[in-house]
């Protein structure tokens, strides 16, 4: 029976030393790049929480809207905690695969797994149950309306959002401009929010002429038009997933066996 010479023995565990070394440094680049973004993101997010006069002060101001520019502060607390998610993933991988340290590949797959498991279930629950979806919006949209009767003008934490997001997408209220009839607002100008019409003041019948979508359809429709890019980043984050999630396990399988 013919005997492998050690030559041959040798070079095949050359080869094998040379693809873990390489998964070993793309799994550290991968992850430096994870940890230094998430880094950047949650200075970011402290940063607006801290000192958010700054931030104010350099965006300016947008149709006097100043209380909707104070609401973007709100988006610190939302970047702190993606940056620190991303900071702790890029720091698992990165100590995991340069230490060859099995248990923190093992809980870098395990967070990234469920992430990845997480995005699987509500594409599929959206795309499944498109009626149930669609009836969660119609009580939501029924709540938003009822939120902007009831505080729009009066609390500034539902002006403040109402008014970006409108000069954002260049619309009106959630369904349309009647949204905002009955609020205080409206009551104690009798007329409509600025966003709302091309001509001033924004009365009932201004408003009616300038034709402005609700900020639910417009947010629709801008979906609708940059479907393919949101699909194309969506499949291409998946298979970033995947990929180190795939070179994570195999460095956690091959530790100890070379």
């Amino acid at each position: 029976m013919p005997v492998a010479s050690p030559g041959v023995r040798h070079k095949g565990k050359i080869t094998t030393m040379g693809c873990f070394e390489f998964l070993k440094v793309m799994m550290f680049i991968f992850n430096s790049i994870i940890f230094l973004a998430g880094a950047g993101i949650l200075a970011v997010g402290v940063w607006v929480k801290v000192d958010s006069g700054s931030l104010l002060g350099l965006l300016g101001n947008l149709n006097n809207s100043s209380a909707g520019l104070s609401q973007i502060v709100n988006v610190g607390y939302l970047l702190i905690a993606i940056g620190g998610v991303l900071l702790i993933m890029g720091f698992l991988g990165c100590c995991g695969a340069i230490r060859e340290n099995k248990c923190l590949l093992l809980t870098f797959f395990i967070i990234l797994l469920i992430i990845f498991i997480a995005e699987v279930a509500a594409a599929v629950v959206i795309l499944a149950f498109k009626p149930l979806v669609a009836n969660v919006i119609n009580v939501l949209g029924s709540a938003v309306v009822t939120s902007i009767k009831n505080e729009y003008g009066k609390n500034v934490d539902v002006t403040g959002p109402w008014n970006l997001t409108m000069i954002s997408l260049k619309c009106c209220g959630f369904n349309n401009f009647t949204d905002f009839t009955g609020s205080p607002f409206y009551q104690r100008n009798n007329t409509y929010p600025d966003m709302c019409c091309s001509t001033y003041p924004c009365t009932y019948q201004n408003a009616a002429n300038a034709t402005l979508s609700g900020c639910f359809r417009q947010f629709v429709t801008l979906v609708e038009k940059n479907t393919v890019i949101l699909v194309g980043v969506a499949f291409g984050i998946a298979a970033l997933e995947l990929s180190a999630m795939i070179v994570s396990m195999t460095l956690y399988c091959k530790i100890g066996k070379k």
